[in-house]
């Protein structure tokens, strides 16, 4: 088991370190997991980056990177699971207290092909809206023991 990613039972949230849009979204739902049921680590880590080639996806260091947010599932653990786009965004929503998991629930009714193409004109605009940052942001004090 790769001890860098032992989270306890959490979710892992895999992320654009240096997307604007995706900074703020982490900072977002790092101020509303007040019951600590995520962790997160930007793709550009070198520690996630086994667990990402292991499902054949491209790290920064490949020079592809993911190109979506990705949330694992009992990381490192015998039902890992990968989800991507609009579902991971679900379930990251699910794990939050009230009203959250109540809005995830809702977008699980919007058909994947929807919820998806919605994501993905996020993602194609998300650089020239909000930014591409030289660097991925260092957490606050209070933030690191939630980032990998």
């Amino acid at each position: 088991m790769n001890d860098e990613l032992s989270i306890g039972g959490r979710l892992l949230v895999v992320f654009d370190g240096r997307c604007g849009f995706c900074n703020r979204a982490v900072r977002w739902f790092v101020r509303r997991d007040s019951r600590d049921r995520l962790r997160f680590v930007a793709s550009e880590s070198a520690k996630v980056a086994p667990l990402l080639e292991q499902h054949g996806i491209g790290t920064e260091v490949s020079g592809v990177g993911p190109g979506t947010i990705l949330v694992v599932k009992d990381a490192d653990g015998p039902g890992e699971k990968l989800l991507e786009r609009s579902d991971a965004v679900v379930a990251m929503l699910r794990e939050l207290p009230w009203p959250w998991p109540t809005v995830g629930v809702g977008l699980r009714w919007v058909p994947r092909p929807v919820r998806d193409l919605g994501y993905r004109l996020i993602a194609r605009w998300r650089y020239r809206i909000w930014g591409r940052l030289e660097s991925c942001p260092l957490p606050s004090e209070e933030e690191r023991e939630r980032f990998l």
